[in-house]
């Protein structure tokens, strides 16, 4: 319960809507409001490489689907390579695009309440945007993520996130995630 208290004092979606238009629009010398970077998917990557393990498999599965909340879809791999031990069509992973409320939800979620449980976590790295304003964040242990408390949980895993924005350079996407209380390096 003290997870959903904490995660409604902080609301991505509405300080966006209250505070991040007004003030990227003084920034940026925006003069339309739909000119304004936002948000729009989140994608998330896991991959199980070569696991023959089917038990470990629908664990991650079962996993990554109550992180977020969504069922994942299972990726193939697209080329044959003989030294990763892979076929054309075997599966390689699971991915996730959350659009809407529910990437909001997770954004919430995994910003404010489960990055900054990671071990020795210091910020995020301002490398981690490209320059065509998309983040990729780096999540180590899916054990930080409040969903996972009272899981059977034997093997941690790590997943990459992808936030995805419609940012025109990395400069304008730094002012933004700033803005939007992304917890960015000095």
């Amino acid at each position: 319960m003290w997870v959903r208290s904490l995660i409604m004092t902080y609301d991505i979606q509405k300080k966006y809507k209250e505070e991040v238009v007004s003030q990227m629009k003084e920034k940026a010398y925006k003069k339309n409001v739909h000119a304004v970077p936002h948000i729009v998917k989140v994608v998330i990557n896991v991959g199980t490489g070569s696991v023959k393990d089917k038990e470990r498999i629908k664990l991650i599965e079962k996993h990554l689907s109550l992180i977020a909340g969504q069922h994942p879809a299972e990726t193939k791999a697209k080329k044959a390579i003989a030294s990763f031990k892979t076929r054309i069509g075997s599966h390689m992973g699971y991915r996730i695009t959350l659009r809407g409320q529910r990437m909001y939800d997770f954004l919430n979620r995994m910003i404010f309440v489960a990055i900054p449980r990671q071990r020795d976590f210091r910020g995020l790295d301002l490398k981690a945007i490209d320059e065509f304003g998309n983040m990729t964040i780096g999540v180590k242990d899916h054990l930080v993520f409040p969903e996972m408390v009272g899981q059977d949980v034997r093997d941690a895993f790590g997943f990459a996130v992808n936030v995805v924005t419609t940012a025109k350079n990395k400069e304008e996407a730094i002012e933004f995630f700033k803005l939007l209380g992304f917890p960015l390096k000095k």
